[in-house]
């Protein structure tokens, strides 16, 4: 009885080695080999079946090595699989980006059901297109400023015209109302409108000390009048490149809730008195502490839902003493991309040399001949181009460019014509960027 017993025992070990596979060790074992057949130029290596036990009848009973050979062979090698990926990729960012607008849309529609926190922007249906609206940040005594942007990067007349037709690029002197609405600031601002048609007025009071109430109502009336990839807002003493500030904002097309700018952490100013002074600097912490990284003021750039975000919520977005600060302070707390992008910053070249060789800068003893032969001003000194100059020459202009002594570029009405020669893309790159 005890040998009859055992003689189950070897039939019980064979039935243990036929035991078929997991199914989640199947699945690890096809991702594997599927992987394996990519670093393998996209055959995969096949014998036929043994008698010995092995695996690989076990594959192929679950058509899984026979899917992965045949994926590998529709798809080709290894380089057309990377550019699938790569157009998958921009697929599902594409699709991300059209979620968020959904989901923003019906923010809007929501707004409007309730009565509306700010002003809603209209159906994007009824609204001219375009890829950026460039808004420039001016005040009624800033004409002679107007007139220098006008005269090197801003288009006039029919080339505005063009621009924004041909490649949807808008660009618009941004400015409110005096106190005394009618009065001859604002005679003066419609009349000028009248010649040159390139502003958007905004229902907003100017002054210095509104400059967030001013970015509030200037994304609101921007978004509520062009349906746009991106919002713009620049300071009147930059300058821009706008070829390549398109080209830099279309690598983020698909990108949705998008905020660009030099970032920046500057300290929190709690001394009365001072540039800047922080009157709620208790909310940033003890004293010493700098501000949340946001995009310096002089020029930065929202996507659309951004800009639509802003419109809906105006009135209840919190202003702070700064302008830049204020607009940091509604994106932090959102799903939003961050983007530095140095190209926005580029610094000119000192008043006194714009167009040529910037010198001074003091490092080691050098000496720079005049043109009748003398020893100039610069001497003892290493001569060296300003940042937008030297990219320039390197066939990489600046989007923007100031100085960041003066929040702006110094005495930009006089300097603005030859910075613009110095380190400007030329007057047709607009018009062959690729947007």
């Amino acid at each position: 009885m005890a040998l009859t017993e055992r003689q189950p025992q070897p039939e019980k070990k064979a039935a243990s080695r036929a035991r078929p596979m997991s199914g989640k060790a199947v699945v690890m074992l096809c991702a594997t080999s599927f992987f394996v057949g990519l670093l393998l130029s996209g055959r995969m290596s096949s014998a036929p079946p043994s008698g010995r036990g092995s695996r690989v009848p076990l594959l192929a009973d679950d058509g899984c090595d026979q899917m992965s050979r045949r994926n590998l062979d529709e798809r080709g090698p290894p380089n057309d699989i990377m550019k699938e990926v790569s157009r998958t990729h921009l697929a599902i960012q594409s699709l991300d980006k059209s979620v968020s607008s959904l989901e923003m849309e019906l923010a809007v529609e929501r707004a409007k059901q309730n009565g509306g926190l700010g002003v809603a922007a209209p159906s994007r249906g009824v609204l001219p297109k375009a890829f950026v609206v460039v808004g420039i940040n001016t005040a009624f005594s800033s004409k002679r400023r107007r007139d220098s942007l006008r005269d090197t990067w801003v288009p006039r007349g029919d080339k505005l015209r063009r621009l924004e037709k041909d490649k949807g690029v808008v660009v618009r002197f941004v400015i409110g109302h005096s106190a005394t609405p009618g009065g001859a600031l604002d005679r003066a601002i419609d009349a000028e409108a009248a010649a040159t048609a390139d502003f958007l007025r905004l229902d907003h009071v100017e002054g210095y000390h509104e400059l967030s109430g001013k970015t509030r109502a200037y994304f609101a009336t921007a978004v509520a009048t062009w349906d746009a990839d991106f919002y713009v807002k620049v300071d009147d003493d930059v300058h821009v490149n706008l070829g390549m500030l398109a080209a830099r904002l279309a690598v983020h097309r698909a990108t949705p809730r998008v905020y660009i700018g030099c970032m920046k952490s500057g300290p929190v100013l709690s001394q009365k008195g001072v540039k800047y002074y922080e009157q709620e600097h208790w909310k940033f912490g003890d004293e010493g502490n700098k501000y949340f990284r946001h995009a310096t003021g002089q020029i930065y750039a929202v996507s659309r839902d951004l800009a639509s975000y802003i419109s809906i919520n105006q009135p209840i977005l919190h202003r702070f003493a700064n302008e830049d600060v204020s607009l940091g302070a509604w994106l932090l707390g959102l799903e939003v991309e961050h983007v530095d992008d140095r190209s926005l910053c580029c610094s000119t070249p000192p008043g006194n040399s714009a167009g040529h060789a910037s010198c001074c800068v003091q490092r080691e003893p050098a000496v720079r001949v005049g043109s009748a032969g003398s020893i100039d001003q610069c001497s003892w000194r290493v001569c060296a181009r300003a940042d937008c100059e030297g990219k320039k020459l390197a066939g990489n202009v600046c989007a923007a460019s100031f100085d960041w002594s003066c929040s702006g570029i110094c005495k930009s009405v006089d300097r603005m014509r030859a910075i613009h020669s110095a380190c400007g893309e030329g007057d047709g790159a607009v018009w062959s960027a690729a947007i």
